[in-house]
């Protein structure tokens, strides 16, 4: 079963969509707040979690200083509203399922780009 963590920046409706949907997934706001990107990070692969984030450093941290990662879906939509965020993750996550663990994938509106991470 897939595990989530829900960025501080991402916001709690999708916590809240994702909880209401019987998934596992915790808030970093209400465990680690504040917390820097890479105790972010190094939390979610402690605990097998995919991180759920609207903030592209995490990129730099996993590819270009090559940081261990159970999986990113990093959130790029134009129109970032929460019930947008909401709709399109919980569609990615119905279609793709397993496949999103242990990849960075980058959803928009149009497409869902999904990198492996090997390291």
């Amino acid at each position: 079963m897939l595990k989530f963590l829900v960025d501080e920046s991402t916001g709690i409706k999708i916590f809240n969509a994702l909880k209401e949907k019987s998934y596992d997934v915790k808030y970093v706001s209400f465990i680690i707040p504040q917390a820097s990107d890479e105790e972010v990070l190094n939390f979610a692969e402690k605990e097998n979690r995919i991180l759920i984030t609207d903030d592209k450093d995490f990129g730099e941290l996993i590819f270009r200083l090559m940081k261990p990662t159970s999986g990113v879906i990093l959130m790029r939509l134009k129109i970032d509203l929460a019930e947008y965020r909401i709709k399109y993750l919980l569609n990615l996550l119905e279609n793709f399922g397993e496949k999103l663990k242990d990849n960075f994938v980058v959803l928009t509106e149009d497409q869902a780009r999904i990198r492996k991470i090997n390291h």
